[in-house]
């Protein structure tokens, strides 16, 4: 009967307890599999972080490293154009920055905040949604009402809040590594609230399953049990958020930068890239800000299909 009903590509004899095994057997892979937008997405969202990660083997200069520009090579069209010169595929900004190489390191820079940001996010979400579940009482509403304040607030807001704090205490001319930590630590406390109450909400019904009273009769810690047994069933949910948050940071970095709260020119993101651009948008540098704007708005893209396939994928209503 269990090979009956068994997906698509399974295979009894393959072992179970090999990892690979697990997910290709899983009815997520197999849902994967089954949808040609979430295999597209996925695609494009590794091709944008395999390009970023490789970006010094492929850019055709370092757009960070002054001795490498040549304000000579400044606002050059694109290669296919008439006024197109090799090797700028895709023109070149005011201080002669080829913007296929500023485009590769400016997804760097904002894949890896988007990333670090979403960690940040996630694990202090994760750790007051554990304690607040499984204890409840006073932590849980202490942790909750703090999280109804911040939900009044819109998540560039604080970002923008707590980057002003930190200038005014350390002074308006940061360095790039500093600048970095700030935007990552701004977008980490923007939207660590909607883990905590997705956590939350899952461990309260964990706690009242019999594996954890079980944990408990035997002596178990308390940290423990959140950790080994009632964490590992609460992540299907948090999984999805952070997929739908690493868009939403990577575009609340692009609009902190846009701004001129984010990464400094000397080391642009994608954000610093379209706010660069939009000074030459009316003067017929058109490529310096479409390329850029074009490359964003496919990362968000992708990502946020992803994110919504994964969530359909775990929702057990839909299944």
């Amino acid at each position: 009967m269990t090979e009956m009903l068994a997906p698509e590509g399974h295979d009894p004899a393959t072992p179970r307890g090999h990892w690979l095994a697990r997910v290709a057997d899983s009815d997520v892979f197999y849902a994967f599999r089954r949808s040609p937008l979430a295999i597209g997405a996925a695609i494009v969202t590794l091709l944008f972080f395999a390009v970023a990660i490789f970006a010094p083997l492929l850019a055709v200069q370092n757009p960070f490293d002054p001795a490498q520009l040549e304000l000579m090579n400044s606002r050059i069209a694109p290669l296919w154009t008439a006024d197109g010169q090799a090797p700028f595929l895709l023109g070149t900004d005011e201080q002669g920055r080829d913007v296929l190489s500023a485009i590769l390191y400016g997804l760097r820079i904002s894949l890896l905040v988007g990333v670090l940001g979403v960690g940040l996010a996630a694990a202090i979400g994760i750790v007051l949604g554990l304690i607040a579940g499984y204890f409840g009482g006073f932590a849980d509403t202490v942790i909750m009402r703090i999280a109804d304040v911040q939900l009044t607030f819109p998540a560039i807001l604080i970002a923008l809040l707590i980057d002003g704090v930190v200038k005014s205490a350390l002074g308006n001319k940061l360095d790039e590594r500093t600048m970095l930590a700030v935007l990552v630590v701004s977008i980490g406390l923007s939207f660590w609230v909607q883990y905590a109450r997705t956590v939350r909400s899952s461990v309260m019904v964990e706690r009242t399953k019999d594996y954890v009273a079980a944990a408990q009769l035997i002596g178990l810690p308390a940290a423990t049990i959140m950790r080994r047994h009632v964490l590992p069933n609460t992540m299907g949910p948090v999984l999805v958020i952070a997929t739908i948050n690493l868009a939403l940071a990577v575009l609340t970095e692009a609009t902190l930068s846009f701004l001129g709260s984010g990464m400094p020119e000397t080391m642009p993101s994608l954000g610093t890239l379209i706010r660069i651009g939009n000074n030459y948008l009316f003067s017929g540098e058109w490529w310096v800000i479409a390329f850029p704007g074009i490359a964003l708005a496919t990362l968000i893209l992708s990502i946020n299909l992803l994110g919504d396939w994964l969530r359909d994928a775990l929702n057990p209503k839909l299944r």
